[in-house]
């Protein structure tokens, strides 16, 4: 049975990132997105973060990714985007309904977007911008000090370099491929295997697959449920969503096996795999970027979705959480967020984007 929503409008702002966190210390999740931080529980009163550079119909603002960075208790967040290039974090001020301060991490060429993941195992995550243009893969790791606390200090580390005439291009992820227990980095031609110390010993390529363009993140989990990791890639600036089957033969060799799960919707740019139902199995929760190219990629003025789609042991089912034409239909921008925001036990979607910014809250059965 399929679970019920209810559709609750936040903003008209078209930022389209947000995040999801207790931006006050008042133990209630707050939104923040784009210029505005939204207090809890009701949402309703909105203060002001910063200026974001607007670019046409673009906000420079494609991540929303929390964390004490210089570790006074308080919560801050890594964005990055498009025209500035570059990483930065905002900070999160005594009194956090004044303007928040803006701290350049590092100069990094065109971002797409930012996710973060924990590549060495110690607890804290490290920053990975996909940068499309650049040949170099860069993670900005959080200087901590003796107490674990971070110090508003990053390293950069460039743990590997595309050949001359080749690039990243458009798509990131990160999981264990290899099956070792590391965190290999996913790329739209291929995967970069983690040896055991990732910031000294060789990241090796493996050029193993093609999925023309990739969704940030490229999912990396084990849809089929035989051992291994899988792929689940959605197209950001055009038609499909499918999941590439990990298969081993005889010595290790892999093979990936294409899995349509949707290829009738376009502008699946972001996703996440998280048990929305309650029912302890994860499931596929994505849905379109409105206007992604600004009208000119294929199925952009297609019906708008959000979705999620549940495995059942052979195929994925598609779920609709709101759908319908544009002006009317929500999807999920470039940075969405999933948490409990009511405390029902059940996970409420945050979802930004071009077309204004909405909460669905999840309902249940």
């Amino acid at each position: 049975m399929p679970l019920k929503w209810r559709k609750v409008w936040i903003s008209d702002e078209t930022f389209e990132s947000a995040g999801v966190f207790d931006v006050d210390g008042d133990g209630v999740l707050d939104i923040v997105s784009g210029a505005f931080w939204y207090k809890g529980p009701d949402f309703r009163k909105k203060y002001f973060i910063g200026e974001v550079r607007a670019v046409g119909e673009y906000f420079d603002d494609f991540s929303t990714i929390h964390y004490d960075i210089n570790g006074d208790g308080r919560l801050d967040y890594v964005t990055g985007g498009w025209w500035g290039k570059n990483l930065r974090w905002r900070e999160n001020p005594a009194d956090p309904t004044k303007p928040w301060p803006e701290h350049i991490i590092g100069e990094t060429g065109n971002v797409e977007t930012t996710r973060a993941w924990d590549l060495d195992g110690d607890g804290v995550p490290e920053f990975v911008p996909n940068t499309p243009g650049t040949r170099e893969v860069d993670v900005f790791k959080l200087i901590t000090d003796a107490r674990g606390k971070g110090t508003g200090k990053f390293a950069r580390h460039t743990v590997y370099t595309f050949p001359e005439g080749q690039s990243q291009q458009h798509g990131l992820g990160c999981g264990d491929i290899a099956g070792n227990g590391r965190m290999d980095l996913v790329f739209v031609k291929g995967w970069l295997e983690a040896p055991a110390d990732p910031w000294k010993g060789e990241w090796i390529w493996h050029p193993e697959f093609d999925v023309k363009r990739g969704s940030v993140p490229m999912l990396v989990v084990d849809v089929n449920g035989d051992g291994v990791n899988d792929i689940i890639n959605g197209q950001p600036h055009g038609y499909g969503l499918d999941w590439y089957e990990q298969r081993r033969g005889a010595g290790g060799a892999r093979t990936w096996i294409k899995h349509a799960i949707d290829p009738h919707n376009a502008q699946y740019h972001d996703m996440q795999w998280v048990d929305i139902d309650g029912d302890g199995n994860c499931e596929l929760v994505t849905g379109k970027r409105h206007r992604a190219h600004c009208g000119n990629d294929p199925g952009e003025w297609d019906d708008m979705g959000l979705y999620y789609f549940k495995w059942d042991g052979e195929s994925f089912s598609k779920q609709i959480i709101d759908f319908g034409p544009i002006g009317q239909g929500k999807g999920c921008g470039i940075h969405f967020a999933v948490a409990d925001l009511r405390g029902t036990g059940r996970r409420d979607i945050v979802a930004p984007g071009k077309e204004g910014l909405y909460v669905f809250e999840n309902l249940g059965m």
